[in-house]
């Protein structure tokens, strides 16, 4: 698994360096359209000023609301495969997905993703058990572009994320009155609306309302509508003499079942879920009296609940502005599963005659040669609230910018939880529970179970100060300093018998830097370099997991160090960033929730690159790609040091061609696809279970049929290539593993006016 990667990444960079040096002298004409060096971005300042993307002393990405649609992501942590360096495995479902950054330690969920929402955090805490920031929020028209922050000031800014941020801008009205509905449908019986409209109130006062429905019975068939919701999103703008204002609030209600790994025998493929009519319902046993009580598995994983908040940006005379960033955030994050608990087994094995058993549902008699699984039935009940306010003010000098800022955020999360609860399930698609074996038929005899009952509140403070300055036209230094106060108060309540086992009062403070210089080399190409030191604060989880282990609070405060050089260069029709990365992460990681943690250094290093290239005669090509070399430097389980970090393939590439072609009457066809390719990678950080590497291919066609009406066609994974994104990462030795979604079609008419 080890190569000289970086090697191989800086000769991809030469390469596509002198390739994008004659493209420059080859440039489109001045009046073509979408100039990639006027490409602005919002996220990654400390006052949320929009400068452009080449002038950027960081590496972020931007992706438009078209670039959203023609990679038709099938949830929100979908989309992040587009920004390089981050490897998303998103193919859990619509919600619970596990994102990695740069190589930074994981094993699950998203502990370094912050996803935001107009600027500010939709959630203060990356990640809580069965809960990352995608979860709670869903795309769709409302939505007007999205940008991924990776290192560079986050730190210093909003909640102090030190890997990714994620921050999308919702659509807002304007002078004209116009919208757009939309019908979706597929090969798996998706049927969506979508819908939006904007325009104006009033002088200066502008709307946008929009949000769609939908529902169907998966891209892996259960039988029945196994995702499904609806969301409804208001923005309203009222522009000032002196600035801006804008309110929203968006309200959802989705879910779908949660994929899980399934058993790597014959018979079992990319299609497969046991998740089905007859394994939708069942009960589980609980608490120190063994209350019995059912639930439906078929809602999965989702969000129900709202986002709403809103900014001000204001200017006043003599350089000063002021930015006001906040949002409400209050819902259920539920989630109902199907848990695989280790190997597949024959039913010979397992039955109480050692010959057969009666399935529970159909009464149907199963051989002893039928391969059955132990399945979990896991339930989560999680309530969620936050209030975030990021609040700056900003002076301008002659050559010196200067931001002082004020972030605040309190939070709350109360968990009920049953773990376990496994039965002998038949392999196979909705393969149901049996009877006739004990460890079925007598819940105390069969596996383990975990209850739990918590609640938590917490508070983080933090000031702020970023300074600019311009020592010449063509150099920019900036240093910027975070002092932040972060307060959990919180309860466990292990066994669901009353007695509250992890008490936790914590109250813990922590300082985050980050230094850059941008010189630019031409008014469209430059150089920068950039160091940060943050942290990665404890939450919750963090608490019941690790509790007791440690000395002091300090010791469950991870340190976060990073290093970037990048170049940037973009002309009329071109584009080029690549960004070379050092880092060293502090973490900690469990398998189960409730196992006592692991902690460990990792170090990564590796070069992300972002191409654009448009020819004249309408070809576009994109490529986006990562090159990286992790390794654990200091770990609890001395076996793991030297190894590579879990689950983050060494390279990974992403090719995306569009093709324009007129028409006449002056519509265009467009047809565009995506070739991604992913190396090998560990499945746990004992380097013992490797995922074979693999490629996919995407294809999509958009058809303007006139300027109102337009059709777009979009194919998933054409070829049904069954790669794996995960093992199991409850049992690494357990042959199971989870499948990237297998090949689907969307179809969908718009109408705009």
């Amino acid at each position: 698994m080890k190569t000289n990667k970086l090697t191989l990444a800086l000769a991809i960079s030469s390469i596509l360096s002198g390739a994008y040096a004659q493209a420059q002298e080859e440039a489109a004409t001045p009046d073509q359209q979408a100039k990639d060096f006027e490409q602005i971005i919002v996220t990654g300042t400390a006052s949320g000023a929009a400068v452009r993307k080449v002038d950027a002393s960081f590496a972020i990405t931007n992706l438009s609301a078209e670039a959203i649609k023609k990679l038709a992501p099938k949830s929100t942590a979908d989309l992040f495969k587009a920004v390089p360096g981050v490897w998303a495995e998103s193919s859990g479902g619509v919600a619970g997905a596990n994102v990695f950054v740069r190589g930074f330690p994981g094993g699950g969920d998203a502990p370094f993703l912050t996803v935001q929402l107009e600027g500010a955090p939709l959630y203060q805490p990356p990640t809580l058990s069965f809960l990352e920031n995608s979860t709670l929020f869903r795309i769709d028209e409302t939505v007007a572009f999205m940008e991924g922050l990776r290192g560079g000031p986050n730190p210093v800014i909003s909640n102090g994320q030190p890997g990714l941020t994620t921050n999308f801008i919702l659509k807002e009205g304007s002078e004209i009155t116009e919208g757009t509905f939309k019908y979706t449908t597929s090969d798996y019986d998706l049927q969506r609306v979508d819908a939006v409209v904007s325009g104006p109130l009033g002088d200066g006062l502008y709307y946008m309302i929009g949000g769609y429905v939908q529902s169907s019975p998966g891209i892996r068939d259960a039988g029945f509508n196994s995702e499904k919701g609806h969301q409804f999103t208001v923005n309203i703008t009222k522009e000032l003499d002196n600035g801006e204002m804008n309110f929203y609030t968006r309200v959802t209600d989705d879910h779908g079942v949660w994929y899980l790994p399934t058993p790597l025998v014959e018979g079992v493929d990319n299609e497969y879920t046991q998740m089905g009519t007859l394994t939708r319902q069942g009960s589980i046993q609980y608490g120190p009296d063994g209350t019995t009580e059912s639930f439906d598995f078929g809602e999965g994983r989702g969000w129900d609940g709202s986002v709403s908040g809103g900014k001000i940006q204001l200017e006043f005379g003599d350089g000063w502005q002021f930015s006001d960033r906040f949002n409400f955030t209050k819902g259920d994050a539920n989630t109902f599963g199907l848990v695989p608990d280790g190997a597949p087994v024959q039913l010979s094995e397992v039955a109480d005659n050692g010959s057969s058993a009666t399935g529970a549902v159909t009464g149907d008699q199963y051989d002893g040669d039928t391969l059955v699984q132990q399945i979990g039935r896991w339930v989560v009940l999680k309530e969620i609230e936050s209030f975030t306010n990021d609040l700056a003010l900003t002076k301008q000098f002659d050559a010196m910018k200067w931001t002082f800022g004020l972030y605040t955020s309190t939070f709350s999360a109360k968990d009920w939880w049953s773990l376990g609860n496994q039965s002998y399930h038949v392999v196979a698609s909705g393969g149901e529970s049996l009877t006739g074996i004990d460890c079925n038929d007598n819940a105390d005899s069969c596996g383990w179970n975990y209850d739990i009952s918590s609640t938590g509140d917490g508070s983080t403070r933090a000031f702020y100060t970023a300074l600019e300055y311009k020592p010449m036209d063509e150099l920019t230094l900036d240093v910027g300093v975070r002092r932040e106060n972060h307060q959990i108060d919180y309860t466990v309540d292990e066994g669901l018998d009353g007695v509250v086992d992890k008490p936790v009062t914590y109250d813990e403070d922590t300082t985050s830097w980050t230094v850059g210089a941008n010189y630019m080399l031409t008014d469209n190409s430059g150089v920068f370099f950039r160091a940060n030191d943050g942290s990665k604060m404890p939450y919750f989880d963090d608490f019941r997991d690790n509790y007791g282990s440690f000395s002091n609070g300090d010791d469950l405060i991870f340190d976060v160090t990073q290093y970037e050089l990048g170049y940037k260069t973009a002309g009329d029709n071109f584009s080029l960033y690549a960004t070379g990365f050092f880092n060293e992460v502090e973490s900690s990681s469990t398998t189960i929730p409730g196992a006592p943690a692991v902690l460990s250094v990792t170090e990564a290093m590796g070069i992300e690159l972002d191409a654009n290239y448009t020819f004249d005669f309408g070809l576009n090509l994109n490529l986006n790609g990562t090159v990286q070399d992790t390794e654990i430097k200091e770990s609890g389980n001395a076996d793991n040091i030297g190894n590579e970090g879990q689950r983050q393939p060494g390279w990974q590439v992403r090719l995306t061609p569009s093709y324009d072609v007129e028409l006449d009457g002056g519509n265009f066809l467009t047809l565009y696809g995506t070739l991604s390719m992913v190396d090998d990678r560990w499945s746990d950080n004992g380097n013992t279970v490797v995922l074979d590497g693999y490629s996919k291919i995407d294809l999509g066609a958009y058809w303007e049929v006139s300027d109102q009406l337009n059709v777009r066609l979009s194919v998933d994974n054409l070829t049904d290539k069954d790669g794996l994104t995960e093992g199991d990462p409850r049992n690494p030795q357990a042959p199971n593993g989870r499948y990237i979604m297998p090949r689907s079609i969307k179809l969908s008419v718009g109408y705009n006016f």
